[in-house]
């Protein structure tokens, strides 16, 4: 695990009114499942509803839906999950509707 998460640069520094693309597979979220998550909810805190972002996970924690998605649900009302593949590099794609 990251030593202090308050280091580590966000995923977000805007609000998004269009889908876009989060990058979750750095070093950083490599060491530290806990890191994804919480900056996965950062991501769709930044959202518009109606839009959608590609949460790309790294390849070091498996499959996103086995760790992430039950997290998301728990912390959000109106997600939906699409897994879209696995990167060349090993990471995973998902993404993530908000609806409402």
């Amino acid at each position: 695990m990251t030593e202090d998460v308050a280091d580590v640069e966000p995923v977000t520094r805007r609000d998004h009114d269009v889908s876009w693309s989060a990058n979750l597979e750095k070093p950083e979220h490599a060491a530290d499942r806990r890191l994804v998550v919480e900056q996965a909810k950062d991501a769709i805190d930044a959202m518009a509803a109606g839009t959608h972002v590609n949460l790309v996970t790294h390849g070091e924690h498996g499959l996103p839906e086995t760790y992430l998605w039950n997290e998301l649900e728990a912390a959000f009302d109106e997600l939906r999950f699409e897994y879209v593949d696995q990167c060349g590099c090993g990471g995973h794609v998902t993404r993530v509707y908000l609806d409402g």
